[in-house]
């Protein structure tokens, strides 16, 4: 029997697994450090406005490349991409058919290929003007 919440597809991955954001953005001793690391570089840009050797520092191309890697939504970018993994592996849907392995997810083509309309197909005869003469078509002239 389905449960009220059966149309919410994370219901798929077991309680065990599921893992919120902030796990993933904030646990890790990486995210600790970088999420840190964020006000104090934010911070020491404000107080080169009155320090002239720091003004020099941050005026430096380098200077311009760490603003990107501090800029926060870089950090949430990147140290959020092991959580959209995981969350995305929970949608992995259940069916009929044998799935093949393309990039880690998995994928159910054959049956997607069978209810393909034929008058959109370019590789079918049967749709006519997309089959004779189109220059995409490698295997009819």
């Amino acid at each position: 029997m389905l449960s009220p919440n059966a149309w919410h597809l994370n219901d798929a991955l077991p309680v065990a697994s599921r893992r919120s954001a902030s796990e993933w953005l904030w646990r890790p001793w990486y995210a600790k450090l970088w999420w840190s690391a964020i006000p104090v570089w934010w911070i020491g840009m404000a107080a080169a406005s009155v320090n002239e050797p720091l003004a020099r520092f941050y005026d430096s191309a380098a200077a311009g490349v760490l603003n990107v890697l501090f800029f926060p939504m870089t950090a949430l970018l990147v140290l959020g991409v092991g959580f959209v993994r995981h969350w995305i592996d929970g949608y992995v849907e259940s069916g009929p058919g044998k799935p093949s392995e393309v990039g880690g997810f998995e994928v159910r083509h054959a049956n997607d290929f069978a209810r393909l309309d034929p008058s959109i197909d370019i590789f079918d005869p049967r749709s006519g003007t997309l089959y004779v003469g189109n220059p995409e078509n490698q295997t009819h002239d």
